[in-house]
């Protein structure tokens, strides 16, 4: 019995997550359509085939792993009515799954090489404004039923909270030996209580998906 052959959309999810894995073991900069092509199992011109330049095929593969910490963190917490469990949720989902998270481990590698590449710079950049401005809708949302009282304004605290996701989903894919995902996770709520003066309870993790 022959395997059915790949949808083409199929295909290129298939090598949009070879040039993630590909650009977290040899560099954002450094990775090569070869490199690329044996993390997917294909040839070089079976790659070109479908990205006729390995550039695109890159951004492609940044702009996927940014939207999980964006577009699909929006639609969790849209299902969330409770202001304080939305925040929850927020930071939650801003933390890698575990140390060998490739859309977290990716991000580092991109802000390693933001220095030196306006374009991944300014997808950055993008995707750091993004991000506080949802934090600060839930803010504002919650200090406007009564729920949170803010200790600064919502603009402030949400940059905090995402550096501070920043930087300890950097710690988490180092392998810190005292911070794993729930200590970062109490970390951050830790500073988030203090911001709304709420005590924001947290439910017990779910076990993460694991990527198809």
């Amino acid at each position: 019995m022959t395997t059915p052959r790949k949808r083409r959309a199929d295909r290129q999810q298939d090598l949009i997550e070879a040039a993630q894995r590909a650009m977290v073991l040899h560099g954002t900069d450094g990775v090569h359509l070869k490199q690329v092509a044996a993390e997917a199992g294909l040839t070089s011109g079976a790659v070109l085939y479908h990205y006729s330049d390995l550039q695109d095929l890159l951004l492609d593969a940044h702009h996927a792993g940014m939207e999980r910490f964006y577009e699909h963190r929006v639609r969790e917490i849209d299902a969330v009515d409770d202001p304080a469990a939305r925040l929850v949720v927020t930071v939650r989902s801003g933390l890698p799954a575990g140390s060998d998270d490739v859309d977290v481990r990716l991000l580092c590698e991109l802000g390693g090489a933001a220095g030196r590449n306006r374009v991944y710079a300014a997808l950055l950049t993008t995707l750091y404004d993004r991000q506080v401005s949802m934090y600060q809708g839930i803010l504002e949302s919650g200090a406007t039923q009564g729920v949170f009282t803010l200790a600064d304004s919502a603009t402030t605290i949400g940059r905090n909270l995402v550096a501070l996701e920043d930087a300890y989903g950097y710690r988490i894919v180092a392998r810190h030996p005292t911070i794993g995902v729930a200590e970062a996770e109490e970390l951050i709520l830790s500073y988030a209580r203090g911001m709304t003066g709420h005590p924001l309870p947290v439910t017990p993790r779910r076990k993460p998906r694991s990527r198809s």
